[in-house]
């Protein structure tokens, strides 16, 4: 391994090749990244924020999908049939927008699909808003 010198300037600051600058940069981006546990995200949500789990369905496309929910008090049955009535709804064409990426309407709720750079980063597939209540779609994690 090759190690850079630092320089000394007339004035007496130092100098640090450019290159070195950004093996800095990304170390301290490492150990800022390392808190303690008791750091706000580590922190436990309120039991105002329990998401339930009700099971698995399929997208439109066929894709497995966990059924989620993220918001409120919604019965597990409902959640599964509103997704269900959801992938249905655009296999049927009625999802506005190329692809079916329109809000549609399913028996009072209204669902949309995310785009794909927040299906990657999430894994969220859909969801349902109704008042204050959301279901959520969520791609299983890869095994």
């Amino acid at each position: 391994m090759h190690v850079r010198r630092l320089w000394a300037m007339p004035s007496g600051r130092l100098t640090v090749p450019v290159g070195s600058i950004a093996l800095v940069v990304m170390a301290l981006a490492l150990t800022t990244g390392c808190s303690s546990p008791r750091s706000a995200a580590a922190k436990p949500k309120s039991a105002k924020a329990t998401v339930t789990s009700c099971g698995t369905t399929r997208t439109a496309a066929n894709v497995p999908v966990n059924i989620q929910v993220k918001r409120g008090q919604v019965p597990c049955t409902t959640a599964l049939k509103v997704e269900r009535d959801y992938a249905a709804a655009i296999l049927a064409g009625k999802a506005p927008g190329a692809g079916g990426g329109g809000p549609v309407q399913v028996n009072g709720w209204t669902c949309q699909g995310f785009a794909t750079p927040v299906v990657l980063r999430t894994g969220q597939a859909s969801k349902c808003v109704k008042g204050s209540n959301e279901i959520l779609a969520i791609l299983p994690a890869p095994a």
